[in-house]
C-alpha cells in the first residue's frame, strides 16, 4: 500500500503543483485556451485557488515524508476532492460539459484519501 500511495498521490501532487503555478504566475489570457472558465472568477480568487493547489500538494508529499503530522496527508486529499467538487459545479453552471477530468481527480483524491489511511 505504501508504494501505492507514492505513486498516486505523487501524480495527483505533480498534476496540482503544474496547475497551481500555472494559475499563480500566469495571466487570464495565458490561461484562456486551457480553462475557459478563468473570466468567470476574480483575479485575486484564481491565484488564491493556485496557492491552495500548491499547498494541498504540499500537504500529499511532505507530511507522510517527513512523519510529521501525516493525517494531514488525508486531509489534503479531502480538500482535493471537495475542490474537484467545486470545480464540476463551476463547469456545469457556466454550460461547460467537460468535466471527465475534474470526475478522473476526484476519483484519484479518493483513491489517495483511502490510500492514506492505511499508511
Amino acid at each position: 500500500m505504501n508504494i501505492a500511495y507514492w505513486i498516486v498521490a505523487g501524480l495527483l501532487a505533480l498534476f496540482y503543483c503544474y496547475a497551481g503555478t500555472l494559475k499563480v504566475i500566469r495571466s487570464r489570457d495565458q490561461l484562456r485556451p486551457m480553462m475557459a472558465w478563468v473570466d468567470r472568477i476574480p483575479l485575486p480568487a484564481l491565484r488564491a485557488l493556485g496557492t491552495v493547489e500548491i499547498l494541498g500538494a504540499t500537504g500529499l508529499v511532505l507530511p507522510p515524508l517527513t512523519g510529521i503530522a501525516p493525517s494531514l496527508a488525508p486531509a489534503a486529499a479531502i480538500g482535493f476532492v471537495l475542490l474537484q467538487t467545486g470545480a464540476i459545479a463551476v463547469h456545469l453552471t457556466g454550460g461547460d460539459r467537460r468535466i471527465a477530468l475534474n470526475v478522473v481527480l476526484t476519483a484519484t483524491a479518493a483513491v489517495t484519501i483511502w490510500l492514506a489511511t492505511s499508511l
